[in-house]
């Protein structure tokens, strides 16, 4: 089948080979064996699950998490002509009637869905009536309540699939995950003795830096003026610092766009459309803007401020540099940023294990921002990975010249530190 794999790459995806874990994944999914794959963003996971629901009878089924990834995932299965389709909320229930329908017909070789809808009555009964081969399931560290985007309805997924009649093969997505929280996914879906695929962590075309005690407004305005016409994404910790940056930017003529959950559906869907039509270069957001935003040539992420986890930083700068050329991905560090993210762990309402978890992370990321080791080696160990050189020359720690205003920057921050401790005491 491997052979026919090839041959679906080359016609449908117009590759000749396959990108380094993508075969031998699709070699274990049509073997039948479960599956965990770590891969790092812009890796090509979807061939590696879509290629075996085409080569599998019957139909196979995709969890995402995002209505918005599923449009735009079966939007360019349609333009290559490959049956799929997506079930969501945001079908009127005609089509949704119809599209079933169509399922029931065995029309479609690819459904995807969200984790909620399994819970829909009939509908495992649906399943039930099909010949199901595969259950996908990406974004997996969804299910893990120690990871960043915890989603709940991803727990029903492993005791749901084990209603069905036939048990089908089950693959599993991430491309953040440290050790804990793959467990949590192998143990959450009950995968079957799978097999675990980690593609590497290490993103060496992107460029790691952290600055401290800067002028956070000064230094991104300075920024954008030396990358001109370059397309970026600047994170904020809020809605309000994100409007504020917004009319900040617009008010000096940029083509700038802003996104975050007290938006319109309207402007966000228009602000990630001109984003990605190259519109305008740059969005300004919260964690909002997250998974489902593929664009190839983002040349830097710029994080206004500190969010509140390594894997969330890791995820949000990692949509820099998809194309495989070199990107920045630049945190600005303030005092500030740990009240905020404090702030946002106790007003969480979470029971007190995961509010201690949380915690434990936003220690990680503070540790990070204030290293003088290699920052791409310390998220390397942070995910369980070890680096293969001491110096990657291509993180702020590592560059063979300093930043004046950034040794400068931390002088100032240490003793506005030491002047509160000297006061307190």
């Amino acid at each position: 089948m491997l052979e026919e794999a090839r041959f679906y790459l080359k016609k449908y995806y117009g590759y000749s080979t396959f990108r380094p874990g993508q075969e031998l994944i699709i070699k274990n999914i049509l073997e039948k064996r479960d599956l965990l794959a770590i891969m790092p963003t812009g890796s090509g996971k979807s061939i590696c699950y879509q290629i075996p629901a085409l080569l599998f009878p019957g139909l196979s089924i995709v969890i995402s998490p995002l209505i918005s990834l599923m449009k735009d995932q079966v939007d360019i299965l349609e333009e290559k002509g490959l049956p799929a389709t997506y079930l969501n909320s945001s079908l009127k229930a005609s089509e949704t009637k119809r599209r079933i329908e169509k399922v029931r017909r065995g029309d479609y070789k690819l459904l995807y869905i969200a984790p909620e809808r399994l819970k829909i009555p009939g509908f495992i009964d649906l399943l039930n009536k099909l010949e199901l081969s595969m259950v996908c399931v990406d974004e997996a560290h969804c299910i893990s309540q120690w990871g960043h985007d915890f989603r709940p309805a991803y727990l029903y997924i492993g005791d749901l699939v084990q209603q069905l009649k036939k048990r089908p093969v089950l693959a599993a997505f991430t491309a953040t995950a440290t050790p804990e929280v793959r467990e949590d996914i192998i143990k959450g879906l009950k995968l079957r003795n799978p097999r675990l695929y980690l593609g590497g962590f290490d993103r060496e075309n992107l460029t790691f830096i952290v600055k401290r005690g800067v002028n956070k407004d000064r230094f991104i305005l300075d920024y954008l003026k030396k990358n001109t016409g370059s397309a970026g994404i600047i994170y904020t910790a809020t809605r309000r610092k994100t409007d504020r940056l917004y009319q900040l930017l617009s008010a000096r003529g940029y083509a700038v766009g802003r996104y975050h959950a007290g938006l319109s559906t309207r402007e966000r869907y228009d602000t990630q459309q001109a984003f990605l039509d190259n519109r305008i270069k740059i969005v300004v957001a919260t964690n909002a803007f997250g998974m489902g935003i593929d664009k190839a040539d983002v040349r830097y992420v710029l994080h206004y401020n500190m969010p509140g986890s390594i894997e969330a930083y890791y995820q949000e700068a990692g949509r820099a540099g998809r194309d495989g050329k070199e990107a920045e991905c630049i945190l600005l560090y303030s005092p500030e940023d740990k009240r905020i993210q404090e702030f946002l762990i106790e007003e969480s309402c979470e029971e007190r294990e995961r509010i201690q978890q949380r915690k434990k992370e936003l220690q990680a990321i503070i540790n990070y921002c204030f290293t003088s080791r290699c920052l791409r080696a310390f998220i390397l160990a942070y995910f369980g990975e070890k680096s293969n050189k001491l110096n990657c020359i291509n993180c702020s720690n590592c560059l063979p010249s300093y930043d004046i205003g950034d040794l400068l920057g931390s002088f100032r921050l240490l003793f506005s530190s030491l002047n509160r401790i000297g006061k307190k005491s």
